[in-house]
């Protein structure tokens, strides 16, 4: 994933506070037929989660984040950076034997690979009911043709190629190897195993990067096949949705094992990088165009129906607290699911918890950080906007609106999205004054037809004033650095989802006003 390296996790942001809301003028008329015909809707939006990297699944703030949206999501399975990482010590080839008077103990020690943490990492997302989506990455040093090609992050992941690719090889087989040992080759056959991490950019530095990539992904798939043709490999894993068409005629030309492609976009990428265009391309248009063109991709390839993974996606790569800590993203994800559904098998959101070390230690809980859940398991309205969206159906009944989802439920109710977009108010990361919000309320005016005309309703809110945790951090005056415990425990109950709104319907009507930045989902029994 792309990020700015810059003074954010510094310095305090301040945030958007929303006062008033001018109505609409015209409400949008909406109607919902609930007896016609639906087109299947698979949560997408909500299979995968990435997150920081490998080891720090190992602390008990992620596993506390991982349960909490779990349980708000049941989403299947997790994606993080630096399973090869030195810190996680799968791979040493200068590992000596501790006690050779002990035979067993001898042969293990002898070993190159030590699984110990490996083990740690996937027993524990797996025993909050979640797989591991495998980002193969990054380069142990002992291996790497550059040990000091180090990336900026952080943590300092070496970005280089292999300089045995034999030695790469065997480490991949004897991973593979021991994954299926533990887990299962039934388990271990259902995860994905992608192959590194965008290689496009800053990300790997084999040169030409291109042609570099592509030796990698081939040693690494077929490794994996070699173990069992039934595992699970694909790439290019590429920032801004690059490389997808030259990528599957590479692996075409090459008879190189591929089941699914996955690439990444952010919502302020930019035309000239994603689609060699020139057009300004609006924030909640951005991840549906790069959708749009990998499918289109996909579908003039060799492989028409292979599967489709954004394996990375955010409404932001930089850290912009009115954007990703705010209810800004209820509206923005609604809409981007509207526009994505059918194109695409897996979007992955980045990330879900802002345990999170990419730019160093998170000094504010509030930074414009990637997750759902900030420091100290506050729950920010991205959480929230999770929540409710999950309340949708897997069947979708079609709408004329560009604000709204009309959804059947599995026990044949109904559960229907309406929001109403704004762009944030004002980017970047650092604010100093709260900016009130120009946006105005927008009124919808709902007919549901063969529905009982009084069915009771439940009206489920995130918006300034329903799940934002912002509105009570703002009320402490936004206290630098640590937090107190119970300043803690006072954000933790500030962002929790809102309770519903019951009403009940009049002779099949609903009147609701939503507003700007505000998402709606209204659930109900026929």
């Amino acid at each position: 994933m792309r990020i700015l390296l810059c003074a954010a996790l510094l310095t305090l942001p301040a945030f958007s506070g929303f006062t008033s809301h001018a109505y609409a003028q015209e409400p949008e008329q909406i109607t919902i037929d609930a007896h016609a015909s639906t087109t299947p809707f698979p949560h997408f939006w909500e299979q995968t989660f990435g997150s920081g990297r490998a080891i720090l699944s190992l602390r008990q703030s992620y596993r506390d984040d991982l349960r909490a949206v779990k349980e708000a999501t049941g989403f299947q399975s997790i994606r993080f950076h630096g399973i090869f990482n030195d810190e996680v010590g799968l791979y040493d080839p200068d590992r000596q034997v501790k006690n050779p008077g002990l035979a067993a103990q001898a042969a293990n020690d002898a070993s190159v690979y030590n699984f110990s943490y490996v083990d740690q990492i996937y027993d524990g997302v797996m025993e909050a009911g979640v797989k591991p989506f495998v980002e193969m990455s990054f380069m142990p040093r002992k291996m790497a043709s550059d040990p000091a090609a180090l990336h900026a992050f952080w943590y300092k992941p070496d970005v280089s190629p292999p300089k045995d690719y034999d030695a790469w090889d065997k480490m991949i087989r004897a991973f593979a190897e021991h994954l299926v040992e533990r887990y299962g080759l039934d388990e271990v056959a259902s995860w994905k195993f992608e192959v590194w991490n965008e290689p496009n950019i800053d990300f790997w530095v084999g040169n030409p990067k291109q042609p570099t990539y592509f030796e990698l992904y081939d040693h690494t798939a077929r490794a994996l096949k070699a173990v069992s043709p039934r595992l699970q490999v694909g790439g290019p894993s590429t920032a801004q949705a690059a490389w997808v068409a030259p990528f599957l005629a590479h692996t075409k030309a090459a008879n190189v094992p591929v089941d699914f492609v996955s690439t990444h976009v952010y919502a302020n990428d930019t035309a000239p990088d994603v689609l060699g265009t020139q057009e300004n391309i609006p924030r909640d248009m951005m991840v549906f165009r790069a959708v749009q063109k990998v499918h289109r991709e996909i579908t003039q390839s060799a492989y028409p129906t292979i599967p489709l993974i954004f394996s990375e996606y955010n409404a932001s790569y930089a850290n912009e607290p009115n954007v990703t800590d705010s209810d800004y993203m209820g509206p923005w994800l609604a809409n981007t699911i509207r526009q994505c559904d059918g194109l695409v098998q897996n979007m992955a959101y980045w990330a879900f918890s802002d345990v999170f070390e990419e730019q160093g230690v998170v000094r504010s809980p509030f930074y414009g950080g990637f997750g759902l859940v900030a420091a100290d398991h506050v729950p920010k309205p991205s959480l929230n906007v999770f929540r409710a969206l999950h309340k949708l159906g897997d069947k979708r009944l079609t709408l004329g609106s560009e604000s709204a989802m009309a959804t059947v439920t599995a026990s044949g109710g109904l559960a229907v999205a309406l929001w109403n977009y704004a762009p944030p108010v004002g980017t970047g990361a650092a604010y100093t004054m709260p900016q009130a919000n120009s946006g105005s309320a927008k009124s919808f005016r709902v007919t549901l037809q063969n529905v009982t005309a009084n069915a009771a309703v439940e009206i489920w809110r995130i918006d300034d004033d329903h799940g934002n945790v912002l509105k009570a951090f703002d009320a402490m005056g936004r206290p630098p650095g640590d937090l107190t415990k119970d300043q803690v425990v006072k954000l933790q109950t500030a962002g929790a989802m809102a309770s519903p709104e019951r009403v009940r319907l009049n002779q099949g009507r609903l009147n609701i006003v939503v507003p700007a930045h505000g998402l709606v989902v209204v659930t109900m029994a026929r």
